[in-house]
């Protein structure tokens, strides 16, 4: 695979989808996202209940990500290491990713997709009272008033 050069100062233009970023590769990103700027030894740490893997995989994954745009890399200060910074925000990829999957497991259903996530997910309480007030603050789209 070429390797795909961007400039330090401009956001990558990728087209990411569910099939582009495989799980071990999004496993690493969200590393980086919780904790940045952060080495390859630290991210391996991180993963090591959810995803053990050898240093060697996880510095290939950093690649992998450097090469689709979407995490930077640097000299550390101290010692050989690297850091790892993302150059994406998390957000604008959940909402990609959150509408591919609304739309091709869930045929659209915002209320199927919704419940299945409340039946799955091991909510608080606090949550639950934090969803409640989201849900109270939405005003419906001009869009859903016919």
């Amino acid at each position: 695979m070429p390797r795909k050069n961007h400039p330090a100062g401009r956001s990558a233009d990728v087209k990411l989808t569910l099939n582009s970023i495989p799980n071990a590769e999004m496993d690493v990103l969200s590393c980086v996202w919780r904790e940045e700027p952060v080495t390859a030894a630290r991210i391996r740490e991180m993963m090591k209940n959810l995803r053990p893997m050898a240093h060697g995989s996880v510095v290939t994954l950093l690649n992998r990500l450097v090469n689709k745009g979407l995490v930077s890399k640097e000299k550390g200060a101290v010692g050989k290491a690297f850091v790892f910074k993302s150059r994406t925000s998390p957000v604008h990829l959940h909402r990609r990713l959150v509408r591919e999957m609304l739309d091709r497991v869930f045929q659209g259903r915002v209320v199927d997709m919704v419940s299945t996530i409340l039946q799955v997910a091991k909510s608080i309480d606090s949550e639950l009272v934090e969803l409640k007030k989201l849900i109270g603050s939405m005003r419906p789209s001009r869009k859903s008033r016919r």
